[in-house]
């Protein structure tokens, strides 16, 4: 797997699943272009890419929900390589609530960054990405495929990822511009704390993976970023709109 002379861009590339990513494309000689909303997180990764590649990544600050950044992260990015052939749209968020819960603000905010985000940098990227004959691979959730109390509008926006993928992928085809998604499981990263999980329930929300993923344990950001590099790659050169578990088999289980 070669991604030598390959443009890269990669949203939410500053903690978890986006740098694991990050740092997996810059052992396969890719060019990265990185985004995120913390700068020193991202210069950061970025000092561990270069070290890894020799090269360190073009790095673009940004919030995704602002359109005039998310229009300065496609543009400076084509503006330095000249070129997209990969986009990874990773970044997102989860927040708890249920029906009873979860307020309108809440919903937007997730719909916001978990869709909006991906659909507004998608329908700019995609001129490029069919001058390359590229691929889009769409970080969406376990949630996404399989339902669960207590996060709604997380579950409701991580299906709309998984619609978005089919959809595009139907679309771009013609095109040869392949769109697959990874749908997680519970994997070791920043996400449920900054949802609202304190330390203890955090560890008792990994302990619980004993029983709610078929593997026992819960996945590492580097499992899911080499699943995101395999997607990306010529070896998936027959596979489009394709949702793929990344979760140590929890889709397929069912309450006894």
């Amino acid at each position: 797997m070669n991604f030598c002379g390959k443009v890269v861009l990669i949203t939410g590339a500053s903690s978890g699943i986006g740098a694991a990513t990050a740092l997996h494309f810059a052992k396969l000689g890719a060019n990265l272009s990185l985004t995120g909303r913390n700068l020193t997180n991202l210069n950061e990764i970025a000092k561990k890419c270069e070290t890894i590649s020799g090269t360190r990544p073009f790095l673009v600050a940004g919030e995704l929900t602002n359109e005039k950044d998310t229009e300065n992260v496609l543009k400076s990015t084509i503006d330095k390589f000249k070129k997209l052939d990969v986009l990874v749209n990773n970044a997102g968020i989860i927040e708890m609530g249920t029906i009873e819960t979860t307020t309108l603000d809440q919903y937007d905010r997730l719909f916001g960054i978990n869709v909006r985000s991906i659909y507004h940098l998608t329908m700019l990227a995609v001129p490029h990405l069919i001058d390359s004959k590229g691929s889009i691979v769409n970080v969406s959730s376990v949630n996404g495929i399989r339902s669960f109390a207590g996060v709604l509008a997380y579950n409701m926006s991580k299906a709309a990822v998984d619609q978005f993928t089919r959809c595009v992928a139907l679309e771009l085809a013609p095109k040869q511009v392949r769109v697959n998604s990874v749908n997680p499981g519970v994997v070791k990263t920043e996400l449920q704390r900054r949802g609202g999980l304190d330390e203890q329930a955090y560890a008792n929300f990994l302990e619980r993976t004993k029983e709610t993923h078929a593997l026992g344990r819960p996945g590492e950001p580097e499992e899911v970023a080499h699943t995101i590099a395999f997607l990306a790659s010529d070896h998936a050169s027959f596979i489009t709109g394709a949702s793929l578990p990344v979760d140590g088999g929890r889709h397929a289980m069912c309450p006894r």
